[in-house]
């Protein structure tokens, strides 16, 4: 193990969190930008900003479960981090990133954008929920009131 069990799933719940945040981010800054509050230029920079930072967090994740040996958790968290690495990869080399203010609007990409950014909200809540339930059953482990025999209850520690 490299971690114990409830560190592990402290630090997955904060990388839920701080992903869960973020997207939500995602979602006001491209509503922002179809009311016309924001240009397209300064959306996608605000956007693709974030960009790395979310694949890297969650690659991280990833590798931690791996080394701890949680692997159902690492499986459920890998098709993530390759849809990321791939949607990475696949912008274009002349783009500005994943969000390019030029294609946002001509090519109708505001949609499959906030589309995709609601995918990502429920597939991290659930993961979120997930990671809650890894923890509370990693905390409950075990014996967690001391007992000498079956029928005594000792409550002095």
């Amino acid at each position: 193990m490299f971690l114990p069990e409830t560190a592990t799933f402290c630090i997955t719940l904060l990388v839920y969190g701080a992903i869960l945040l973020l997207l939500i981010y995602y979602v006001l800054t491209l509503a922002d930008l179809e009311c016309d509050y924001l240009n397209a230029q300064e959306c996608c920079r605000r956007l693709n900003f974030w960009v790395i930072p979310k694949f890297g967090s969650h690659a991280i994740l990833c590798l931690l479960l791996l080394l701890g040996g949680h692997w159902i958790m690492f499986l459920l968290n890998l098709p993530m981090v390759l849809w990321l690495f791939y949607e990475l990869n696949r912008q274009q080399r002349d783009s500005l990133g994943v969000y390019d203010p030029v294609d946002i609007h001509s090519r109708g990409l505001l949609k499959v954008h906030l589309r995709n950014c609601m995918i990502y909200l429920g597939y991290y809540f659930v993961m979120f929920f997930v990671g809650l339930y890894c923890l509370i059953s990693s905390l409950i482990k075990g014996d967690p009131i001391k007992r000498h025999e079956d029928d005594e209850i000792v409550t002095d520690f």
